[in-house]
């Protein structure tokens, strides 16, 4: 099928093109709103700019696509395959990916408030500045994406593997993080204000600069983690092992320590002071000493 045979049918009002072969075709600025392309191969296609709401494009073939500022809210793309596709500054709002293939996408600034994407595979990923503010993303593969800089308050990501992500100002607020592996990510002068971090690895994170206002780190490991000149104020950390973290500068205001571990604790410049091990209280100063 041709684009000219295409544009003419839907205008005529078919939008059953499932399976259509496209790969290549130039459909850019097209209006394809509702249209099914379910298990058509479209790789390689250039729809910048085109209008696909609603469209049915499960299982389809957008290896490589260029779907950049794309209106695409509400499209069914579950199982779909997109590695190394262009969907930088897309409209995605409300959109289904489940089990999406995501992996090399360049995504930067697209918009994917209350996306669907559990077991979808976003490895390598470029997120740079996306919105994913509610999105559900239990189960997807992160590793080594790039999010720097994403809104993801109030995301769902139980299950999701975030090895090597990079989250560095990242907006976090309020969502659940608890026994999650962030070993040596990079969370620095991300706001993640009033998060579960309960039993989290954050061995060799760098959460340099972040806000952590209310947060929950109860259990957590912190070791060696780089804390300089973070915002812990009214943090829970009772319990968490703090060995030879850097708190320089960190503002420790009405944080609990209770029964945490600072064996090799940096905590130069800190305001506040800080209970420790076994409930008992001890200035900055005293920790230092210890």
């Amino acid at each position: 099928m041709d684009v000219t045979e295409l544009l003419k049918d839907y205008e005529n009002g078919n939008r059953d093109f499932a399976g259509a072969e496209l790969s290549g075709a130039d459909l850019s600025g097209a209006i394809l709103d509702g249209v099914n392309l379910s298990r058509a191969n479209l790789s390689g296609v250039n729809l910048s700019r085109a209008h696909l709401t609603k469209a049915e494009l499960n299982g389809a073939n957008l290896c490589r696509a260029n779907l950049s500022f794309a209106k695409m809210g509400q499209v069914r793309l579950a199982d779909a395959e997109l590695t190394k596709a262009n969907l930088s500054g897309a409209f995605l709002v409300k959109a289904k990916l489940p089990r999406a293939k995501l992996s090399g996408a360049q995504l930067i600034g697209s918009n994917l408030r209350s996306a669907i994407l559990w077991n979808a595979n976003l490895c390598t990923a470029n997120l740079q500045f996306a919105n994913l503010r509610g999105a559900n993303l239990t189960g997807a593969n992160l590793n080594w994406a790039n999010c720097g800089g994403a809104k993801l308050s109030g995301a769902k990501l139980f299950a999701t593997e975030l090895t090597g992500i990079n989250l560095r100002k990242a907006y976090i607020n309020g969502i659940d993080l608890s026994r999650t592996d962030l070993n040596g990510v990079n969370l620095s002068e991300s706001k993640l204000n009033g998060v579960n971090l309960e039993s989290s690895n954050l061995v060799a994170a760098n959460l340099s600069g972040a806000q952590l206002r209310g947060v929950k780190l109860m259990g957590a490991d912190l070791t060696r983690a780089n804390l300089v000149g973070v915002s812990l104020v009214q943090a829970n950390l009772d319990w968490a092992r703090l060995c030879y973290a850097d708190l320089s500068e960190a503002d420790l205001s009405g944080v609990t320590f209770i029964g945490a571990n600072f064996e090799g604790t940096v905590l130069a410049g800190s305001t506040k002071g800080a209970p420790v091990s076994y409930g008992v209280y001890l200035t900055v100063a005293d920790i230092v000493a210890v």
